[in-house]
């Protein structure tokens, strides 16, 4: 599982979160966690080849906020996100087992 950060500096606009999905085209990952967000309300999106955002708010002087951009094969393992404080958030996915290609017999799960 490839995760990663940015910080953002800000997310408040649709021109800002445009820039961010361009800027995820030109890198591998599963999970982005986002600082410095700076919205004032939080948003929840589901992109056209099924990224998944998550953007939790800022404090009252605009300063702060997180979340997450998850990849479209990652989403569906996605429980929650949950905004803890304007700088902590907790994103909670599900357990999942697969195969290894070529040891049928062998499993392996991801991290909670």
């Amino acid at each position: 599982m490839a995760i990663c950060t940015y910080n953002a500096r800000t997310l408040a606009s649709e021109a800002a979160i445009e820039d961010l999905m361009m800027q995820t085209k030109k890198i591998k990952y599963d999970v982005i966690g986002l600082t410095e967000t700076r919205r004032r309300h939080p948003l929840k999106a589901v992109y056209e080849i099924g990224e998944e955002l998550f953007l939790g708010t800022c404090d009252s002087r605009g300063v702060g906020g997180v979340g997450v951009l998850v990849n479209t094969r990652t989403a569906k393992n996605i429980d929650s996100f949950e905004q803890l404080t304007t700088r902590i958030g907790r994103l909670q996915m599900r357990r999942c087992e697969r195969e290894i290609p070529g040891l049928p017999s062998t499993r392996i799960s991801s991290l909670r």
